[in-house]
């Protein structure tokens, strides 16, 4: 028994392995099958604007939550999702932190109405730009207008998904913050939706190659927290740029883990 062991891990790893490589595989070609046929279709078929964008985003949501299911019918992951209830509302500054690289899929996937923010390596990417430009996700310009178009969206009722880090946790697990979603909740007056992420064994983390795979399979726990009102870091005649500066810090201990009886 005691050498069976070592070879049943050895096999779970090496098909974990096959199945992620798959699953990278399966998204490449998703994403390019909605750039080159899905996507020019909608545009035919639907001339208004606003009802085009909805359409592909609907169909992003279902393909992302095609994608999980697949993941984890390959067994390359598992995952428990909590206070899903929390989101059914419209116009939603949703804050996360981004341990791994597929955080972004799992809440595209659950959230309606989602937009995000997206990086322009991915705005340019053959197998993305088709996708992220026919939702009309919001291309990462930086400066005021960035924030500009964050509250507009906001104001249109989308649910806003972003993660304050700009990029994932490196492995140490520190987190350290950017002030642009906090500068988004205070101008806009706009409570904030946590959403805490944990992923055990780690995985696909910062500087993580894909082909790396834990020893047991990664197992994923989302859990929407309540929102944290905005007027506790505006009130008392605080600036906009000291609100900020709290909520910043605030956040930074709720998704550091200092904050889990909120959890």
């Amino acid at each position: 028994m005691h050498k069976l062991a070592p070879v049943r891990a050895g096999a779970s790893v090496a098909w974990r392995t096959l199945a992620t490589a798959v699953s990278f595989a399966a998204f490449g070609v998703g994403g390019l099958l909605l750039r080159v046929l899905v996507f020019p279709l909608l545009h035919v078929l639907v001339w208004r604007r606003e009802a085009r964008v909805a359409g592909a985003r609907a169909i992003i949501r279902w393909s992302f939550r095609f994608y999980i299911g697949l993941m984890r019918f390959l067994g390359v992951l598992r995952y428990d999702l909590r206070g899903l209830d929390k989101l059914d509302r419209g116009g939603l500054l949703i804050l996360a932190n981004h341990p791994t690289l597929i955080d972004t899929i799992f809440l595209m996937a659950y959230v309606k109405q989602a937009d995000c923010i997206v990086k322009a390596d991915l705005w340019n990417n053959p197998f993305t730009r088709g996708p992220v430009r026919a939702a009309g996700y919001i291309n990462n310009t930086g400066g005021a207008e960035l924030v500009d178009a964050c509250l507009a969206s906001l104001a249109r009722g989308n649910n806003l998904i972003i993660f304050p880090e700009g990029t994932r946790t490196p492995y140490s697990g520190e987190i350290v913050l950017k002030r642009g979603a906090a500068n988004i909740a205070v101008r806009g007056r706009r409570d904030v939706t946590p959403v805490l992420i944990r992923c055990l064994p780690k995985t696909l983390g910062k500087g993580e190659r894909w082909w790396r795979v834990p020893v047991r399979r990664a197992h994923f726990d989302i859990a929407v927290q309540d929102d944290l009102a905005i007027s506790e870091f505006t009130g008392g005649g605080a600036s906009d740029v000291m609100a900020a500066r709290t909520l910043t810090n605030h956040l930074q201990h709720y998704f550091s883990g200092k904050q889990e009886q909120h959890a």
